[in-house]
């Protein structure tokens, strides 16, 4: 089992930056790919960003590519999304995902295992 906490959402004005952090624990962090996803109302869960178990290697969705970074810090068995020049069409709760087969992650959201409870950000124009 393996249990995500999601933090850092909230309402920030078009062009502001906000960090998202998500905490794990039950398993070895360090062995588990991690992503983001975001859902809008009315919309699809969407892939955003994944990041490899070692951090080594990172894959963006294109609507954020040079705009989202995300990182992983397994000492601390956390996983950070910082996102910069926000937009209004970012507005989404975004949730944090584990996926434990390969360890390399995926864009696709049924290939993760576990999932956070999601935390809300809002972009206004």
């Amino acid at each position: 089992q393996v249990q995500l906490v999601e933090s850092g959402g909230g309402l920030v004005q078009a062009g502001g930056s906000l960090r998202l952090s998500c905490a794990a624990s039950g398993r070895t962090f360090s062995s588990y790919a991690m992503g983001w996803f975001r859902q809008a109302p009315g919309e699809e869960r969407e892939f955003v960003a994944t990041i490899t178990w070692s951090g080594g290697s990172t894959y963006y969705a294109d609507s954020v590519m040079g705009r989202f970074t995300i990182s992983r810090d397994n000492a601390k068995n956390t996983v950070y999304l910082q996102m910069n020049s926000l937009k209004p069409e970012d507005t989404a709760v975004y949730y944090c995902a584990a996926e434990l087969t390969t360890g390399w992650g995926s864009r696709r959201w049924y290939e993760y295992d576990y999932w956070g409870q999601g935390t809300q950000v809002t972009v206004s124009s």
